[in-house]
């Protein structure tokens, strides 16, 4: 179905309808998988233009999060594993795209969503860390109330452990001995060093191109997220299906483990 058929305003409209009155999360995490794979099928000849799309994509998933005031939204944009396992070429592309497509675009004048970051900078070329950095000192005093975060350079494990290392120094600098921090330590002892502290968790984690797996994405703040998988690759997702994917966890019942 073509955003252009009639029809699909008509649906689109029918689950607009469908959301008044429910439960709408406040803090969403998108997987964005399926850039290559989209470019693929569409016979593009490189298939890392997947990335470029998908980036170019980002403007119009933060528009819809606008229209049904979400105001918390957490874009797994490159993984830790990828920098390490996609060959150099392919790295460096998606390097470029960050830095010339959504780190420009989001600290563009008059910004409407404040930018933070989350993954090891130190990972990332020079460029591309401070393109990042940049974006998030420019939209520093954005007064939406609207907040993205660009996870880049990013796996769940390694920000653990970082967030450890973060507590154990900072515990070094006090007379507090480890017997004691480890008899009293607590969660949000942990949670407060975590490269998302002070941003609440997600309510949802939508992951598109029909894989139904984390991939070391916010495995500390997802630990009672409602999951949705989306068969569309990511450049391919449609308002419709974040209209079904709200309508979906609408309609389940949070549990939070118990």
């Amino acid at each position: 179905m073509r955003v252009t058929d009639p029809l699909y305003a008509v649906y689109s409209r029918r689950l607009r309808r469908q959301l008044q009155g429910g439960e709408l999360p406040g803090h969403i995490g998108l997987i964005m998988d399926g850039n290559r794979r989209w470019a693929h099928r569409r016979g593009i000849e490189n298939p890392s233009l997947g990335h470029k799309y998908g980036a170019e994509h980002v403007e119009n998933v933060l528009a819809w999060c606008e229209g049904v005031q979400i105001r918390h939204v957490t874009l797994f944009v490159c993984s830790a594993e990828n920098l390490q396992r996609r060959d150099d070429a392919e790295v460096a592309f998606l390097m470029q795209v960050i830095e010339e497509v959504l780190a420009r675009h989001l600290a563009r004048p008059l910004p409407r969503w404040r930018v933070h970051i989350a993954g090891a900078l130190d990972t990332l070329p020079d460029t591309t860390a401070r393109a990042l950095k940049e974006a998030a000192e420019a939209t520093r005093d954005c007064a939406t109330g609207a907040h993205v975060t660009l996870a880049v350079g990013y796996g769940g494990r390694q920000e653990l452990v970082d967030a450890m290392r973060d507590l154990l120094y900072e515990q070094a600098e006090t007379d507090r001995s480890m017997r004691d921090l480890a008899a009293h330590l607590t969660a949000d002892d942990i949670a407060r060093h975590l490269y998302t502290a002070g941003q609440p968790d997600p309510d949802l984690v939508i992951r598109t191109s029909g894989e139904q797996r984390m991939s070391n994405f916010l495995l500390w703040q997802s630990a009672y997220s409602e999951l949705y998988f989306c068969e569309a690759y990511w450049p391919a997702f449609r308002e419709v299906d974040f209209l079904r994917a709200l309508r979906a966890y609408a309609a389940r019942r949070r549990r939070y483990g118990a």
